[in-house]
């Protein structure tokens, strides 16, 4: 056994340690990563979204970022006022429960910059995660 001299007889982790380490964390993040099958759906059943339920919640959000970053403006009046402003969806566009819920998440996580672009009351923009059916993309009527 060799005398100790100030850290000197430390040893620098074998190069079998740190390859051993490193294929144990890439096998982690392969194993914990989602299945092909959950990407996008979430592994939820295709439901259809209730509009409802969905058009509350929204206007819910609405009038929160609203009242929060301090809009006035006609439709965050609206927003905050007790009559619901949609209750359906467009002719021909059927959206699911998961649909939904990527646009609440969307709204909830947009700030007063992106927020202000959908409560103008000239020209407002929809969040592509809320643009269900774009106009252009429906079925021509026969």
């Amino acid at each position: 056994m060799r005398p100790r001299v100030d850290g000197a007889d430390r040893q620098p982790t074998p190069p079998r340690r740190r390859a051993v380490a490193k294929v144990a964390v890439l096998a982690v993040l392969f194993v914990a990563a989602p299945t092909a099958g959950d990407l996008g759906s979430c592994g939820q059943d295709v439901v259809e979204l209730d509009p409802i339920k969905f058009f509350s919640e929204k206007q819910a959000i609405d009038c929160h970022q609203c009242l929060d970053c301090g809009f006035v403006t006609t439709f965050c009046e609206a927003s905050c006022g007790n009559v619901l402003l949609e209750t359906s969806f467009p002719e021909d566009c059927f959206p699911l429960v998961h649909d939904g819920e990527v646009c609440l998440n969307a709204l909830r996580a947009a700030g007063c910059d992106e927020y202000a672009a959908y409560v103008d009351d000239v020209a407002p923009t929809v969040p592509t995660e809320c643009n269900f059916c774009p106009p252009d993309q429906q079925p021509e009527a026969e």
